[in-house]
């Protein structure tokens, strides 16, 4: 919930949403991998203006040959999307998706406050719990609202992403105490649905994003401590109940922060697990066998941070962790 607003506050979002419904939003992807690559080619393919932030390969590939997608909602494209490095950018956003990995939020912070005006709106989607309060720390004078994401998405190729299954949702918020136009926010969630995302504005993003942690990190431990895709995190057996014990310790610590829930986080993770392509894996998995940073602190290590701090037994998280240490 946002807190209500003084009566001069009001009167200038009013303007402002006045102004917002009669021109196009203009959206800044900061990381053009398998959720910001996507996200930022459904809003191009429905017409949205669009401008990614990326670097190395994948930055050239694209500047040279566009964003190739190959998606299970949307089929094959190849979109002529403008994209630069995030020094090259010098425009200003009215919403900016924060799409990341963890390790990568501090490098990104003076581009946040660069590409933002008064009115820009940042929403990060990341897997690490708490990154929106994070940013909003590192830029004070910018409104960071938080998100989460549930989707297979990868990069296949150089300037290629890949969508697979017919999952795609997005729910995002405002933290408490957090001032946002509602109005902003259902004019994003509406650019959201035309091009084709489930999107949702959350009444309680401190919670969904907790939910979204609790399941990629027990997808991600299970799939890359066993080395196997979600397929088999399908099938009864030890597998699963590797990530039914990790769901039902983060459950446990979600209960001892204080967070609510709608419904059993086990019996939630087991459901969104069971729609998943069955040759799928996580993101922090891919990165792991290829040698590459990953998401190993932010998914596995922190979640038994903030057990211990919280006073609650996370035993098959240490286990789990005893393969990762260095």
């Amino acid at each position: 919930m946002t807190k209500i607003m003084d009566e001069t506050k009001q009167k200038e979002h009013c303007s402002y949403c006045g102004s917002i419904k009669k021109k196009r939003l203009r959206y800044l992807i900061v990381g053009t991998g398998g959720v910001g690559g996507n996200i930022a080619a459904f809003l191009w393919l429905a017409g949205k203006e669009v401008t990614c932030i990326a670097r190395g390969e994948q930055l050239a590939a694209i500047q040279s040959e566009g964003l190739r997608l190959k998606s299970g909602l949307k089929g094959k494209h190849n979109i002529p999307m403008t994209a630069c490095t995030a020094e090259e950018y010098n425009g200003k956003a009215d919403v900016i998706f924060v799409c990341v990995k963890g390790y990568s939020v501090d490098s990104i912070i003076s581009l946040i406050a660069r590409a933002a005006h008064k009115d820009t709106i940042v929403i990060p989607i990341l897997n690490a719990y708490g990154t929106g309060p994070k940013i909003q720390r590192l830029v004070p004078e910018v409104t960071v609202l938080d998100g989460c994401i549930y989707i297979v998405g990868f990069i296949s190729a150089p300037g290629e992403v890949t969508q697979m299954g017919s999952i795609f949702r997005l729910v995002f918020g405002a933290h408490k105490g957090t001032d946002v136009a509602q109005e902003l926010l259902e004019t994003v969630q509406k650019d959201l649905q035309e091009s084709g995302l489930k999107a949702e504005i959350s009444p309680d993003i401190n919670r969904d994003t907790f939910i979204k942690w609790s399941f990629i990190s027990a997808m991600a431990c299970t799939g890359a401590y066993y080395d196997v895709p979600m397929g088999e995190v399908q099938k009864e057996g030890k597998i699963r109940d590797t990530f039914i014990s990790l769901s039902k310790e983060s459950a446990a610590l979600g209960a001892k922060l204080g967070i609510s829930f709608n419904e059993d986080l086990v019996a939630y993770n087991l459901k969104v697990i069971d729609k998943l392509a069955p040759e799928s894996t996580a993101s922090m998995q891919k990165d792991i066998e290829r040698g590459h940073e990953s998401e190993v602190q932010e998914l596995l290590f922190n979640m038994i941070t903030v057990g211990e701090e919280q006073g609650v037994e996370m035993p098959t998280y240490r286990d789990i962790a005893q393969k990762f240490r260095k």
